[in-house]
């Protein structure tokens, strides 16, 4: 096991981290920009060290920086969280040219999958369904080429992309030609990539995500499914697990396919398999994540097993010490992500200082957040505040208790999505479980903000 590990992430991510490695019994120094000088992060860990100013170009993206603080602070890992550099495979490689271990998969393993259209050739090949696409764009005249080939409407997306960042819905040939060079150069901004491939779009899908963890040893389980359909501009914003979308057997289906394909294709470490779910059941990989997900407590909180942890005790050699047989999901669990954002004007980011905050309680309930009365929000960052996760035995009561968890949730000083929540959650939509990823984006936000607010 490692002795002591450097956080090089931020907000609630990063304390979740510092728990987990605590929980370990293992050293935790976190790195933190200017603007993070006050974090609560910062704050709780027992070694903390500037890597930068504000901006994340210069600190949670700068490999110096990063590497160079996990030396002075004699650190033998780093642990990148999500996001940043968590699946930079030349940041993997340096890491380890500098005697220190990258926790997640090797570099070798993050450069194999790095690319979304090879992954979905390499996941193809060991028996993944996926949904049409092209390879990379050459150019304007070759995406028009495989649209028409493909057949509208069309995903744009980033090879290197993820989040749901840079993806643009393409119906026909004049939109896709005043966009490309556009999509190119957003490509290029916010990943330092700009290739492109095409996506066939399903028009109304079930997001699907499959768990898996695989040691060095070849020794693989899958932590069964998350659903992710409810999504804004092509983001989460509510997860929850087991999926109202599966049967029993197709779950175990699903689940049991995704974990052969990536065991066979060398994955190691954590790792999330995306799927798109049609209205017919039919599954199609979309992506592998690389890394933890923003939303892994509720599988946490199904299966009593620390996601963290197990990453850490992956990267550190440590075989799993379980198997299938031992992983049991057990009731039902929700996530809502807690955002710095107003939803009735185009969901505009926000920030400012929290005034009054106060986290729910109660048998179920988890908040996972950097929060305290009188942080100053940054805009450099995402808007991303927290996590509340609750669990109850079956989806109906998850759902009462979830609405009862956002009822105490106060956030004072800055707009947040709180009430969007509970408006999704008195839906009838939702209710009945028949949630699409076109939901908000087909019908707005407008009809759920108003009715959080009556």
């Amino acid at each position: 096991m490692f002795t002591k590990i450097l956080i090089a992430n931020r907000g609630e991510i990063a304390l979740r981290i510092l728990r987990a490695c605590r929980s370990l019994g293992v050293g935790a120094v976190v790195a933190y920009s200017e603007a993070d000088r006050e974090s609560l992060a910062a704050q709780l860990a027992d070694e903390a060290i500037c890597i930068g100013p504000a901006d994340a170009k210069h600190s949670y993206l700068s490999a110096p920086a990063v590497i160079s603080a996990a030396i002075v602070t004699g650190c033998d890992a780093i642990h990148p969280g999500y996001g940043f550099l968590s699946e930079d495979e030349g940041f993997a490689d340096v890491v380890r040219a500098h005697d220190l271990a990258f926790i997640g998969p090797s570099a070798e393993v993050l450069e194999r999958f790095a690319s979304k259209e090879a992954t979905r050739r390499i996941l193809s090949a060991h028996g993944l369904t996926t949904i049409p696409g092209s390879t990379m764009l050459r150019d304007e005249d070759h995406a028009l080429e495989e649209a028409e080939r493909i057949g509208y409407p069309v995903l744009i997306k980033p090879s290197a992309g993820g989040g749901g960042k840079g993806m643009r819905l393409v119906r026909n040939a004049r939109e896709l030609e005043s966009i490309f060079k556009v999509s190119r150069s957003e490509a290029k901004a916010g990943f330092g990539d700009d290739s492109l491939y095409l996506e066939k779009f399903l028009e109304e899908n079930r997001h699907i995500e499959i768990q898996v963890a695989v040691d060095r040893f070849g020794n693989a389980i899958h932590l069964f499914e998350r659903d992710c359909s409810v999504q804004r501009r092509h983001q989460k914003i509510i997860e929850e697990t087991p999926s109202p979308a599966l049967t029993d057997a197709a779950r175990q289906d699903l689940a049991e396919r995704a974990l052969k394909a990536v065991s066979a294709a060398g994955y190691e470490n954590l790792g999330t398999l995306e799927f798109l779910v049609d209205s017919k059941g039919d599954a199609y990989f979309i992506e592998i994540n690389c890394r933890i997900q923003v939303e892994h407590p509720i599988t946490e909180l199904c299966t009593g097993i620390d996601l963290v942890a197990l990453q850490i005790r992956i990267a550190a050699g440590e075989p799993l010490g379980i198997t299938q047989a031992d992983v049991v999901s057990n009731g039902h669990a929700i996530e809502f992500r807690i955002l710095a954002e107003d939803p009735a004007k185009d969901f505009r980011p926000q920030s400012g200082q929290v005034g009054a905050y106060l986290a729910p309680g109660g048998p179920g309930v988890r908040m996972d957040s950097h929060l305290y009365p009188g942080y100053e929000i940054p805009s450099y960052y995402d808007s991303l505040l927290g996590k509340l996760c609750v669990w109850a035995p079956d989806r109906a009561q998850a759902i009462a208790r979830g609405d009862a968890a956002l009822r105490e949730l106060l956030v004072d000083g800055v707009i947040t999505n709180i009430e969007l929540h509970r408006a999704i959650l008195a839906n009838q939509v939702f209710i009945d479980g028949k949630v699409t990823t076109s939901l908000l984006d087909r019908v707005g936000s407008a009809p759920f903000v108003a009715a959080g607010n009556r």
